[in-house]
């Protein structure tokens, strides 16, 4: 399907669902049927199958037995989906009076289940989850998670608008909907990956329909996803008010840009000038958010959070249809002080707080020092090409380039290494590199004369290509030209998995597979014998290349050995620490593929020894 084709069906389904909601649903129930109902007769076909083979073939029954029976298992073990409890903080009622006060009292009102677990994490959001103890028969424990930078983020009224949108998640049986939907889209996935990787041979049976019925599943649940979300909010806005939804959606969204695009950018970027960090970023966010955040780049995220329109890609309506759902105009009202929600947690808040900051840095330390190292040479090196341009020696290409990437990351900062690339592309105009580098950085800018650069870029570089698509998709669908970012995103996924399908050609082998000599000249064999005389244990080396499909241009080599007599005993970890020493020992132009020949694998020695010239050992 088509991501033109799902939006067009999710589109007519949501259209149905509004004129007749009855018919939708038992629609879905429908297709969630098939999806088990096949489920059901392809099990009971196998098991079938089993017990005949078994009564009418015996002994080649039983053979015949034993990969049907681990295909009965690999599919009821993929179906067996457990959701993991969410992580976090625990805050019981003795800690958090007032926070329970709320909590308590928005579910009677509301009429959701009690929570089990009331949980503090450091993320912008809050979230209700229900895991079932008993996998499909239910059981569920529920956990209300929220997150400590959203509170520091809104009011007490208007974070309490947001739990009652959560609530109403669990409302009327919905949240148990919504779970079930999501384990079922998790459990045809983990089938077919469960197959496929096991490379089972009764895959066919399931490949051809999951192909089709996962695609239509979503798109016939999603109208369901969405209109949870619009019942959520509605009901928020009737036990609190329809200003304080607005606020609180409003302020999520712009607080939201806010700390991706500036506070934490900002923050891992002083990695580039301190050893480790040097401040609680959970301490003080709140300060900070008061302090930074000014009109005109409020309203900038404003804008842009009212521009983005609802589509396929999120069961989450935009910030402007949910506002129109809820007749309000967007308010930003930032907290005082006095009025943040994270006062809720009353006198724990600064255990929580610490708690978190030691969190962040502990799990931030390492890629910070990293960093900070890789700052440090990179300053160096940025001085070594500054004195030589100051000297009036001239930079080759590469040099250019490195500069340019210096100054933007740890020099004089973007507006100055943009100029360098600019001057580089004008220098280097059929420079893969160089336009790719200028026109991502155009696009960035919202500036559509990077489309050219990125597009000759991936007409010059094959590695171009997924990069390039992404930022053209991006770029096109930030402004608003949806045809053009589903028509570059569609190349980036038949590149994928172009891609993908050439990486699983070079990781597997069979014995169907074509072999040819290796072609390579006598000084490569040559050092590749030298090479082989450092390993101790080899008996027999064989060097071929696989005849692929995909970018044959691009050599697979395959180096079957053997370290096994044929009087001694097979031993498995031995031939592993021996193949690893040859892959770690040999260079070659190419990628290698290293097979021992022993064991299992003495059919591919048998084809190996038919080539001619391929020994080398």
């Amino acid at each position: 399907m088509t991501n033109e084709q799902f939006d067009a069906l999710v589109a007519r389904l949501e259209s149905q669902a509004q004129r007749h909601p009855f018919w939708y649903k038992s629609r879905v129930l429908l297709m969630a049927l098939l999806g088990y109902g096949y489920i059901t007769v392809m099990l009971v076909g196998l098991v079938v199958a089993t017990l005949l083979s078994v009564l009418f073939l015996k002994v080649l029954g039983l053979k015949l037995a034993i990969p049907l029976l681990v295909l009965i298992w690999v599919v009821l073990k993929a179906l067996w989906v457990r959701l993991d409890a969410p992580q976090g903080r625990r805050v019981t009622q003795r800690e958090a009076p007032a926070l329970f006060l709320m909590i308590n009292d928005l579910r009677k009102r509301l009429k959701a289940p009690r929570f089990h677990r009331v949980l503090i994490t450091d993320d912008f959001n809050a979230c209700v989850v229900q895991t079932p103890r008993l996998g499909v028969f239910g059981w569920y424990r529920n956990y209300l998670v929220i997150g400590l930078p959203l509170m520091k983020s809104l009011s007490v009224e208007q974070f309490r608008a947001v739990l009652a949108h959560e609530f109403g998640h669990l409302a009327g049986g919905h949240g148990r909907v919504s779970n079930w939907i999501y384990r079922m889209r998790l459990s045809w996935h983990r089938l077919m990956d469960s197959l496929t990787a096991g490379g089972h041979f009764g895959t066919f049976l399931f490949r051809g329909f999951f192909k089709w019925y996962v695609p239509y599943f979503t798109a016939f649940s999603f109208p369901l996803a969405r209109a949870n979300e619009y019942e959520a909010d509605a009901a928020a806005a009737k036990v609190t008010s329809a200003d304080a939804m607005a606020q609180a959606l409003t302020a999520v969204n712009v607080v939201g840009s806010y700390l991706d695009e500036r506070y934490w950018s900002d923050i891992h970027r002083s990695a580039v000038d301190l050893p480790r960090p040097a401040f609680a970023p959970f301490e003080r966010l709140a300060e900070q958010l008061s302090s930074d955040i000014e009109p005109a780049a409020t309203q900038l995220w404003l804008e842009h959070a009212l521009e983005r329109k609802t589509t396929s890609a999120d069961t989450h309506p935009s910030l402007s249809d949910r506002l129109q759902a809820l007749q309000q105009a967007p308010q930003l009202d930032l907290p005082a002080r006095e009025e943040r929600a994270d006062l809720l947690l009353g006198p724990v808040l600064p255990t929580i707080t610490q708690e978190l900051d030691c969190q962040w840095e502990e799990a931030i330390l390492p890629a910070w020092q990293e960093r900070y190292e890789n700052a440090t040479q990179g300053r160096a090196r940025l001085q070594e090409l500054e004195v030589c341009v100051a000297e009036g020696t001239a930079l080759n290409a590469s040099e250019a380039y490195e500069r340019a990437w210096l100054t933007e990351e740890f020099g004089s900062g973007e507006e100055a290494a943009f100029e360098q690339f600019r001057q580089l592309q004008q220098q280097e105009p059929d420079s893969p590199v160089a336009c790719f580098a200028l026109g991502s950085r155009l696009l960035r800018r919202d500036d559509d004369s990077g489309l050219d650069l990125v597009q000759r870029a991936i007409a010059l570089d094959e590695d171009a290509m997924l990069p390039g698509y992404e930022l053209l998709r991006d770029f096109y669908w930030r402004h608003g030209q949806e045809a053009a970012a589903h028509a570059w995103h569609d190349k980036l996924m038949q590149r994928t998995e172009l891609l993908q399908r050439a990486r699983a050609e070079r990781e597997h082998l069979s014995l169907k597979d074509k072999f040819d000599r290796h072609g390579l000249p006598e000084e490569v064999i040559a050092e590749v014998r030298a090479s082989l005389k450092s390993i101790r244990g080899l008996r027999k080396v064989y060097l071929l290349r696989k005849r692929l499909n995909l970018f044959p241009e691009q050599p697979l080599y395959v180096l079957g050995f053997s370290c096994t007599p044929w009087w001694g005993i097979y031993r498995r970890k031995r031939e592993a620490g021996i193949g690893q020493r040859i892959v770690d020992e040999l260079n070659l132009p190419g990628e290698i593929f290293c097979l021992s020949i022993d064991g299992d694998n003495y059919r591919f020695g048998r084809k190996f020894r038919w080539k001619r010239g391929t020994r080398v050992r």
